[in-house]
C-alpha cells in the first residue's frame, strides 16, 4: 500500500513552532505510515474520527496511542492506495482547519475528491482531529454550522 501526500518536516522541540508546524509534521508523518511520527505529535489520551474507520466497520473513534497504531493498521486493511494533499490551513484558537484533496483506492472502492480536517491542540500536541467526507463538510464544522 501506498500513502502519498505533501512532505513537510518538524523536529521534535522546535522552539517557536505553531500549532500548524505541528500537524504539517503530523500530514508529513502519515504520508510516510510513520506511526511513532504521529504519536510523537500525539496527546497520549487523543480522540481520532476518520473516515477510514466507517470503511473498517468502526463505530467509535480511534483513542489513544493505541488507536492511532490501530488507526494505521485499519488503513493497510482497507485501502491499497491513499493519498491526501493538504493544501489550506486556517486557525482559529486552538482549532485548524486543513482542507485539500483525498484519492484512495481498493478493490471495494474508489474514492476521490475534496476533503477536510479538523484538529485540536494542546500544549503542542493534538488532543482531537477529525476527517470529514468533503472540504466543505469541515468548513462548516469549523466555522460552527454543524457538521
Amino acid at each position: 500500500m501506498a500513502i502519498r501526500g505533501e512532505s513537510f518536516r518538524l523536529t521534535i522541540g522546535l522552539v517557536g513552532s505553531s500549532d500548524i508546524d505541528v500537524v504539517k509534521a503530523v500530514f508529513a508523518a502519515f504520508t510516510e505510515r510513520d506511526v511513532e511520527g504521529v504519536l510523537a505529535h500525539a496527546d497520549p489520551d487523543m480522540l481520532f474520527s476518520p473516515v477510514t474507520g466507517d470503511y473498517a466497520g468502526r463505530t467509535e473513534p480511534y483513542l489513544g496511542h493505541d488507536g492511532l497504531r490501530e488507526y494505521f493498521r485499519d488503513i493497510a486493511s482497507v485501502w491499497d492506495e491513499l493519498r491526501i494533499v493538504p493544501s489550506e490551513f486556517r486557525q482559529d484558537g486552538d482549532t485548524i482547519l486543513v482542507t485539500g484533496r483525498i484519492s484512495a483506492h481498493s478493490p471495494a472502492r474508489i474514492v476521490a475528491g475534496s476533503t477536510g480536517w479538523i484538529w485540536r491542540l494542546a500544549g503542542g500536541l493534538v488532543v482531537y482531529a477529525r476527517v470529514y467526507p468533503s472540504a466543505a463538510d469541515a468548513m462548516a464544522a469549523f466555522e460552527g454550522r454543524g457538521a
